[in-house]
């Protein structure tokens, strides 16, 4: 059998809360330094000392030199995706954004062994985007579009993964797993949501959309996306629950966490703020794949 040469060193930019991070780490992979210039987001890996023992940093890329961090054998990019989603598009303001260039920026420069990317399928639409992170010099390029979180996890939601390596190296797709949770095993038996005036109306037909319904009860139910805006409305992701009046319900948020395969241990305050802290995550699973994948790689 093969043996690892040596554990691979990674950092992460945009790291958000972490969920690529822990996924990484779980696989192996040894994490240097995360950053990301959310600060309740890194306070919340810093929160997480049970899994987070690296340089955590509340910084913009932008502002960072590339010479003055560490250099790791990976270096991981999961810049925001909001110019690059259909709904900006809608609005006019899909128009890219020159984040991806400070990463590259740091691939260029720094040359890791491996680059790893993850962003919303749309990115494939922006040529400049994906000419620069598929034709740098002496790297061999794989691209998986979509990749789909119901592989690990009952919930939809479909990325684009780039890796990047200095060798020729077969990647094969993910296939979903034979233990994959069912949605009626991810929910808690005395959530503690809140209801507000809104999502009433919602329920009762106030508003003219109607809200995504998911019953735990149909076989190989899935949720919609965790998306970063439920903080604001909880009322378009509703849960089928009989025990609550209106027979329907938010998710909690350590439900949506486990939707994104936090574990419970990770640590969530029970606040609003928490679930856009999870939408924008990377799902823990996903990056643990990914994680696997470099593992190989450095055998």
């Amino acid at each position: 059998m093969n043996k690892i040469r040596h554990t691979p060193t990674a950092k992460g930019y945009f790291s958000g809360c972490g969920g690529m991070e822990l996924g990484l780490i779980l696989s192996g992979v040894q994490l240097i330094q995360s950053l990301d210039l959310d600060k309740e987001a890194t306070e919340c890996m810093k929160l997480n000392t049970h899994y987070f023992n690296h340089s955590i940093l509340t910084a913009d890329i932008k502002d960072k030199t590339v010479l003055e961090q560490p250099q790791t054998d990976i270096i991981v990019g999961t810049y925001p995706c909001t110019k690059y989603s259909p709904i900006a598009d809608i609005h006019g303001t899909r128009t890219g954004d020159d984040l991806f260039l400070h990463f590259f920026r740091h691939i260029a420069i720094e040359k890791p062994e491996m680059y790893i990317v993850e962003n919303v399928p749309g990115m494939k639409k922006f040529k400049v985007v994906m000419e620069a992170m598929t034709k740098l010099p002496d790297y061999y390029v794989n691209v998986f579009c979509p990749v789909d979180t119901e592989n690990w996890l009952p919930q939809r939601r479909k990325r684009l993964i780039l890796i990047g390596t200095k060798r020729n190296f077969t990647i094969q797709a993910p296939t979903q797993i034979k233990n994959r949770p069912t949605f009626k095993s991810i929910l808690e038996k005395k959530p503690k949501v809140e209801m507000p005036d809104y999502v009433i109306k919602r329920i009762k037909g106030v508003y003219r959309d109607f809200p995504i319904i998911v019953n735990p009860e149909e076989r190989n139910a899935l949720a919609p996306t965790c998306v970063a805006h439920y903080s604001k409305d909880l009322s378009t992701r509703l849960v089928v629950d009989k025990k609550f009046q209106y027979g329907l319900r938010p998710f909690s948020v350590r439900e949506y966490a486990r939707l994104q395969g936090f574990p419970d241990d990770f640590i969530f305050e029970n606040k609003r703020s928490s679930y856009r802290l999870i939408g924008n995550a990377v799902p823990v699973d996903m990056g643990r794949w990914i994680g696997e994948v470099a593992m190989k790689y450095f055998k």
